[in-house]
């Protein structure tokens, strides 16, 4: 096993930097760069994220100051839509301060070289370390993927096995219902529906609206503030898990359905072991095994890449909408940083799903197969 591990975390390597080689090329091709957004600002034409998502972003350079033609003429004026009128030198000072001066491939060494000792240095235009940033949005996203993960798995799996249990039963059809109706609901529109229900929308008001906490938190007795954490948690995790059983449900339905037909089971039965000794002490171990090895990817998706709504919406100032600001300011570190430190996290969870595979059954063997 030891022998697999270390060829997984030398593949690491390669694949993060292609990953990054990939994501790089794209984004320097791409309309809109840190140039063009900071001259629309000069210039009064940039427009603010805020109006687009209703969350804290500083600015955003859309519209007019756009498309930067890949290569451009040595006239740094000429380079950029929108910097006509500006003095050239101005332009090149702005080219300097952004690292666009140099070679598209010496400014992707310098960034790799710094992200390998974890120097993902400061945005644009925060004027703040992008570690800073990621740490203090960090509370949010964990709070909603932890919580909303562990949530669904422990809804999931006992459904997913009593409906195997069950199969063909009507207890099997109307949970198939419920699932499928909850599946097909966009998160955000059941955040919605939820607000105009329960969050003073038009209904009740029994849950708060924006925050993860409340402004007195701080003043609060330890259990009150467990209480106000989850009291401001509850709508968000709610509409967040609404349309994550179907897949993991019917996943964990039929890997049971399909350990119970193998000839390990009817043997097990003809011992005469009970029903809930073939299935939790035979079944469930093997059935298992394809629903764990995807809890690192899933709650990785979930922490990361499936909440950006949700906290527009209910206002939370998490990691999705840094992204999602990142992306449209044109903030090259935030973007990069963060992808380069969450794929690198993402490498690491798939490894650690297939240790997982060994703990749950000790029979896999990983040396043996190569990677």
């Amino acid at each position: 096993m030891l022998a697999y591990i270390i060829r997984r975390l030398l593949l690491i390597i390669p694949t993060l930097f292609g990953i990054m080689v990939i994501n790089f090329m794209i984004v320097q091709i791409a309309p809109g760069g840190p140039v063009e957004q900071m001259i629309a600002r000069v210039q009064g034409t940039a427009v603010d994220a805020t109006a687009r998502v209703g969350g804290t972003a500083t600015g955003d350079a859309g519209g007019s100051a756009q498309n930067q033609a890949p290569g451009g003429s040595n006239d740094p004026g000429g380079r950029y839509r929108g910097a006509q009128g500006l003095d050239p030198e101005f332009i090149k000072q702005l080219e300097r301060e952004f690292g666009f001066d140099k070679p598209l491939h010496e400014r992707f060494i310098h960034m790799m070289s710094n992200y390998l000792v974890f120097d993902f240095g400061n945005s644009y235009f925060r004027d703040r370390s992008v570690v800073d940033l990621v740490l203090e949005k960090m509370p949010v996203s964990i709070s909603l993927g932890l919580w909303t993960t562990l949530i669904v798995y422990l809804v999931s799996i006992p459904l997913g096995i009593a409906k195997a249990v069950r199969d063909g039963q009507p207890f099997d059809v109307w949970t198939s219902g419920i699932v499928i109706v909850g599946y097909a609901i966009p998160s955000f529109l059941f955040a919605v529906l939820l607000i105009v229900v329960f969050a003073g929308g038009r209904y009740l008001d029994w849950f708060p609206l924006r925050g993860l906490t409340s402004d007195n938190w701080g003043d609060l007795p330890w259990w009150r503030q467990i209480l106000d954490y989850f009291w401001h948690l509850t709508l968000p995790v709610f509409s967040m898990v609404i349309g994550g059983f179907a897949g993991l449900v019917m996943l964990t339905k039929n890997s049971f359905l399909e350990e119970v037909g193998k000839q390990y089971v009817v043997t097990a039965r003809a011992k005469g072991l009970t029903e809930r000794r073939v299935l939790y002490g035979h079944v469930f171990r093997n059935a298992m095994l394809i629903v764990i090895a995807g809890f690192p990817g899933a709650f990785i998706g979930i922490l990361f890449t499936g909440s950006m709504l949700i906290e527009v919406i209910f206002s939370l100032d998490g990691l999705g909408l840094l992204g999602f600001e990142a992306a449209i300011n044109r903030d090259y570190p935030v973007m990069f940083g963060t992808l380069y430190f969450f794929t690198l996290l993402g490498l690491i969870m798939n490894l650690i799903g297939d240790i997982t595979y060994v703990m749950v059954d000790p029979r896999i063997d990983f040396e043996s197969r190569r990677v």
